[in-house]
């Protein structure tokens, strides 16, 4: 997805400015980092579980950079480390995305401007849909995946929403 690879200054809700890059291909060290600084309510609500870590195999597939799968990674300005990741899996002109923002960084405006760098990425590639299964117990995600769409299908599955968001 070529609008991804340069370094783009954003401002946020809370935040003056966010600089969103994309990750590259294997960065397993920045995908770890924000790992470390997501809490365990945080971790359950992003990986549908608990999670107290991330295996070998788990941290290759989050890193993973192709035709398929995009990743972009936020910094806040001042602060050294990721303050959040947004990732899209392409399936045709759908994608499967997920998002998580460092519990420090949450409800700062972080996750918006991930999301809509996102959607404008994957707008940019022929991408149409989003979708996406967040926990019931989410409202922050609800939020942010209306904040983005065009158009919102909600299911129940269980104790998980499945989303389906038009670009």
């Amino acid at each position: 997805m070529a609008r991804g690879e340069q370094h783009r200054g954003v401002h946020a809700r809370y935040v003056d400015r966010v600089t969103i890059r994309p990750l590259r291909d294997g960065d397993t060290a920045t995908v770890a980092a924000l790992f470390e600084r997501l809490g365990p309510r945080s971790r359950a609500r992003r990986f549908g579980g608990a999670k107290p870590r991330l295996s070998d195999a788990e941290l290759r597939a989050l890193a993973r950079v192709d035709a398929t799968h995009h990743v972009l990674v936020a910094y806040v300005d001042g602060d050294a480390e990721p303050a959040g990741l947004a990732q899209l899996v392409r399936n045709g002109d759908t994608a499967e995305v997920a998002c998580a923002v460092a519990d420090a960084h949450q409800g700062r405006g972080v996750g918006t401007a991930l999301t809509r760098e996102l959607a404008a990425d994957a707008r940019a590639a022929g991408i149409v849909r989003f979708e996406a299964t967040v926990q019931g117990d989410n409202p922050p995600a609800v939020s942010l995946l209306a904040r983005c769409s065009m158009q919102l299908d909600v299911r129940w599955t269980g104790g998980e929403r499945a989303f389906v968001v038009a670009l």
